[in-house]
């Protein structure tokens, strides 16, 4: 009779192990499928944060010095040193594209600008000249871009993935994207015109 119930022990054993790797592979699927998907999500809306911290910066900073343009970057990604967005690594201060728009008065649409005023007086007294031209800074606009081509188009950033047993490759970052109006674009009180 011991030796029946035995048998019976020794054959029951590796079933025990058995179901418990098909629970645990399920289960662990589910809870890092989870945690890939908040990710995702918490990108989502971290990526609108970044560009409107970026376009409110850089409205009122100096756009020809490089190294507060690069601050501006930098804060809005939440950092004061080179590196990645926290657990959002696909998005560094680097993909955060800062440019200025003007309005065109004949479409009514904001225009990407290709040369800018030489200094931020120079663009205030462009405005007060033509509030319309082409030489008038009216809009600051922040993208997180993963290039930009010459007419100021932006390719969206690949999502990168935390767990990599997920096959989430496909999916592009949304493309976050805030306009403000320009503030004073770094000019100071009695600054002479340079344009």
């Amino acid at each position: 009779m011991k030796r029946v119930r035995l048998k019976e022990r020794t054959r029951q054993t590796g079933t025990v192990a058995v179901e418990f790797s098909l629970v645990a592979i399920i289960f662990f699927t589910v809870v890092f499928g989870t945690l890939e998907l908040a990710r995702i999500e918490y990108l989502f809306n971290t990526m609108e944060e970044v560009t409107r911290r970026a376009a409110i910066a850089a409205a009122n900073v100096d756009y020809r010095i490089a190294s507060e343009l690069q601050k501006v970057q930098s804060d809005a990604v939440f950092r004061t040193s080179p590196g990645p967005l926290a657990l959002g690594d696909p998005v560094t201060a680097n993909n955060v594209t800062i440019d200025y728009l003007w309005l065109s008065k004949a479409n009514w649409e904001l225009e990407h600008m290709s040369t800018l005023p030489q200094c931020p007086a120079g663009n205030r007294a462009n405005c007060m000249t033509n509030p319309y031209g082409g030489n008038c800074i009216r809009f600051v606009r922040a993208r997180v871009c993963a290039s930009m081509d010459a007419a100021g188009n932006c390719d969206r950033l690949p999502y990168k993935m935390v767990f990599p047993f997920l096959d989430l490759s496909k999916i592009k970052l949304p493309a976050a994207e805030t306009i403000v109006p320009a503030g004073s674009l770094g000019a100071t009180v009695g600054s002479d015109l340079c344009s």
